[in-house]
């Protein structure tokens, strides 16, 4: 049994944003504006799907009945509503999982999933030149913007840095709690470094729970978000995903 069953005649968002750490949410009008307080709450230690919907659950009742469509944001690889990768979630949990149509299910609403750092960028980048958003936090999470046009998914967490480690292991929270903060910040000045040399992005935004943590100098162009500013994107994710090619996915009537 859904657990909305009023009929919605409103434009406006469920935003969901899964993270590695905590699971946000908050109503957004159809242009992206907040009409709820900010949500969240830690996510589980044994995240399973069964335990992150329950979160996901639990988060809505905090939130106003005012919604028609709903934008999830999820930390791995997904395809066509289906998760096919969670790095940073219970191991082992996460392969062909059809969250989206769970969380179509469980609200009687449309859902449209795409990968965490992507949604962040498509609320967060300004749309002019080649942008680059990237997540510090539980991994590392990337997303790439030309001109207001969300590229596809590179997966540049996953590329190795040493022969051991890729950038989830280099830089993520483990790494953090075991080298401290001085340490972190120049693995992530290294990082920046790097980025510069091989994308000459012209703005690069950095965001995520650990980002509170950058002591060292930015560059004019390099900028630090928040979750908040990033959520926004579950709106133009609406407005844009026929462009994206992203799956909407409606719940199964019996």
């Amino acid at each position: 049994m859904p657990v909305r069953e009023k009929e919605q005649t409103s434009s406006n968002v469920l935003s969901i944003d899964i993270g590695g750490t905590s699971i946000k949410a908050c109503i957004l009008s159809e242009d992206g504006t907040p009409l709820s307080e900010f949500q969240k709450i830690p996510t589980p230690k044994n995240s399973t799907p069964e335990a992150v919907i329950s979160c996901i659950k639990e988060l809505v009742v905090c939130l106003a009945d005012d919604f028609a469509r709903i934008s999830v944001g999820f930390p791995g690889y997904v395809r066509f509503g289906k998760v096919e990768t969670a790095p940073n979630l219970a191991r082992n949990k996460w392969t062909n999982v059809e969250l989206a149509q769970q969380i179509s299910n469980l609200f009687d609403k449309p859902v449209r999933l795409i990968n965490d750092a992507d949604q962040q960028a498509l609320g967060i980048a300004s749309g002019s030149g080649f942008e680059i958003v990237v997540t510090v936090g539980t991994g590392f999470g990337t997303a790439m913007v030309y001109d207001g046009e969300l590229l596809p998914h590179f997966e540049l967490a996953h590329l190795p840095v040493t022969k051991t480690k890729d950038y989830d292991d280099y830089i993520g929270t483990k790494a953090l709690e075991k080298i401290g903060k001085k340490d972190w910040n120049d693995r992530l000045e290294s990082i920046i470094e790097t980025y510069k040399t091989v994308f000459n992005y012209d703005t690069l935004y950095i965001g995520g729970g650990n980002s509170k943590h950058i002591t060292l100098e930015l560059d004019h162009n390099i900028k630090l978000v928040t979750n908040k500013d990033g959520i926004k994107g579950g709106a133009k994710l609406w407005q844009v995903a026929e462009k994206y090619h992203v799956h909407t996915t409606y719940p199964n009537k019996k």
